[in-house]
C-alpha cells in the first residue's frame, strides 16, 4: 500500500473512533503501532517504558480522536506528537530517579548519523534511482518495484499482471538491465572512473 493510501486509511479510521468504533481503533493500532512504539523507544530507551507510553497513547486516541484535524496535520504527525509528548512527560517525571552521566562522557559516544556530504550523496543517488525507474515502461516499472521494493514473488506478480511466469521473469530481467544502464549513464563523472 502506498503512503498516501495508508494516510487516507488511518485518517478515515481516526474519524470513526469518536463514534466508539472499536474496529476503527484496531485499524489505527494495526497501521501505526510499530512506528509509534519505535518513536517511544527511541526517546525512552527502555522497552517497558515505551510499551506503557504506547498504551497511554491509544487510550488518548480513543478519548481524543475527535480533536484530529486532517487539514492541520497528517494522521502520523498527530499521533507521533502525542507519543513524543507522552514520552517526554515520562522522562521528566522519572528524571529525579535517573542517574545522569557527566557531559564529558559524551565524547566517547559515536555519532552514527551520516556526514552532510554523505547524506547529500545518498539523496542524489536516490533521485537518480527514482528517475531511472520512472524512465522504464509502465509494466517494467510496476514489476521491478513489486519484486524488489514490495517483496512480491515472480509468481505473485505474474498472476497479478495476468502474464505467464516466464514473461514476468524476462520483464524483470530486462527492467534490471535498463535500470543498470540508466544508472551507469547518470553516474557522476568522478565516480565513473
Amino acid at each position: 500500500m502506498d503512503l498516501e493510501a495508508n494516510r487516507r486509511l488511518i485518517a478515515a479510521a481516526l474519524a470513526r473512533v469518536p463514534g466508539g468504533d472499536r474496529a476503527a481503533l484496531q485499524t489505527v493500532y494495526r497501521l501505526t503501532s510499530a512506528k509509534l512504539f519505535g518513536v517511544a523507544l527511541r526517546i525512552l530507551g527502555e522497552r517497558s517504558e515505551a510499551e506503557d507510553v504506547l498504551q497511554e497513547v491509544f487510550v488518548t486516541v480513543w478519548r481524543k480522536a475527535g480533536d484530529f484535524d486532517g487539514n492541520r496535520a497528517s494522521p502520523m504527525t498527530w499521533l507521533i506528537a502525542i507519543v513524543r509528548n507522552r514520552a517526554i512527560d515520562r522522562l521528566r517525571a522519572s528524571k529525579n530517579n535517573r542517574r545522569m552521566d557527566p557531559i564529558d562522557d559524551a565524547v566517547d559516544v559515536a555519532d552514527t548519523a551520516p556526514l552532510a556530504d554523505d547524506a547529500l550523496e545518498m539523496s542524489e543517488d536516490n533521485a537518480r534511482l527514482h528517475g531511472c525507474l520512472d524512465g522504464l515502461a509502465r509494466e517494467e516499472n510496476v514489476a521491478l518495484r513489486g519484486a524488489f521494493f514490495d517483496g512480491n514473488t515472480y509468481e505473485d506478480l505474474a498472476q497479478r499482471m495476468n502474464v505467464p511466469l516466464g514473461t514476468m521473469k524476462s520483464r524483470i530481467r530486462r527492467a534490471m538491465i535498463k535500470l543498470k544502464l540508466c544508472l551507469e549513464a547518470t553516474q557522476p563523472a568522478e565516480q565513473s572512473t
